[in-house]
């Protein structure tokens, strides 16, 4: 009997030393040789400023020029807003921690950055869907366009939007929080990804996939869907224009948003639909940092190298300060 016991009471002791509650997670980065630290710190930092800088110029130029005070400037400046939010949710973590070569972050940071990840992921997500469906009413209804996209409808529409991306994020960060149990407290990536966690924990995470599962098809799956359509019915309506010059045209006022939506949609379809054998921790690194990092540098980009608009406006506002000088 006391050798049963002791057998019995070691085991648990071996369960309790490999599966415990922890304080702080400890974060691998991106594969990145140590030689090569500095440059990729400074190349990243370099790829933050841009995208704050890039899309800061997007919000003041549809805030300074009347002429940009229409739906799809409207949405592109919440959009701006989200991508400088969604990377920064993780890009300064990741940049303090090469620069000062640390991989530790506390445990209510990692729920919080899981948060803030979540929610502008989402944010990103409503705001294209909403984007597309301006540019299908632009095309395929040009008569009605200033009725059917009303101001009020476009105000609704943002609302709505974070509405639904804050009680998305909220949900499956307050199921993160009641796992209590980890097997390790090292997450192979440079930011605390949900799923990474999910494995980690040696709690029951079966509500946790159930709800991922259904949220997911809400939110990620049926904006694309939405996405998708909407440009069906816009390819429709374009090939039914007569002349080459008027197809152009009609290509021209979205393939800024197509050229967006490719990026965006590509590196998580990339992600999280590939399966997951075929993907290693270091090609997940790698392929979050396209969406998360680079996608909302790319952004300003592609709104204003192809965009006459956007670039009229800032010759306006350049020759306003000349003019005053």
């Amino acid at each position: 009997m006391t050798a049963c016991k002791l057998i019995l009471q070691k085991k648990k002791s071996m369960t309790e030393g490999n599966e415990s509650t922890v304080s702080e997670f400890i974060l691998l980065g991106l594969p990145i040789q140590a030689e090569d630290q500095d440059l990729y710190s400074a190349l990243f930092l370099a790829m933050y400023l841009t995208t704050v800088l890039g899309n800061l110029l997007i919000i003041l130029l549809i805030r300074l020029d009347s002429h940009l005070h229409t739906p799809m400037y409207f949405f592109l400046s919440h959009l701006a807003f989200t991508d400088i939010s969604f990377s920064s949710a993780t890009a300064p973590k990741m940049l303090v921690n090469m620069l000062t070569h640390s991989q530790s972050i506390s445990y209510s940071g990692c729920v919080s950055q899981v948060y803030f990840f979540l929610f502008f992921a989402d944010l990103d997500n409503f705001l294209l869907t909403s984007m597309a469906y301006d540019r299908y009413v632009a095309i395929c209804y040009p008569l009605h366009y200033t009725t059917m996209m009303s101001q009020n409808l476009c105000v609704l529409l943002v609302v709505v939007s974070w509405t639904l991306s804050t009680a998305n994020a909220l949900v499956h960060t307050l199921l993160l929080a009641r796992l209590t149990h980890f097997r390790g407290n090292t997450i192979p990536h440079y930011f605390c990804d949900l799923s990474t966690l999910l494995k980690l924990s040696s709690s029951d995470t079966t509500t946790n996939k159930l709800v991922i599962l259904l949220l997911g098809n809400v939110i990620i799956t049926l904006p694309f869907i939405c996405i998708l359509v909407s440009y069906g019915l816009i390819a429709v309506t374009i090939l039914k224009i007569p002349s080459i010059k008027g197809i152009c045209k009609a290509l021209s006022t979205c393939g800024s948003h197509l050229c967006v939506v490719s990026l965006y949609y590509g590196a998580i379809i990339g992600l999280y639909f590939v399966p997951s054998s075929n993907n290693t921790n270091e090609q997940d690194a790698i392929v979050a940092v396209m969406y998360n990092v680079v996608t909302p540098m790319l952004n300003p980009f592609i709104y204003s190298l192809r965009n006459q608009d956007m670039k009229g406006a800032l010759r306006n506002i350049l020759s306003r300060r000349l003019c005053l000088q």
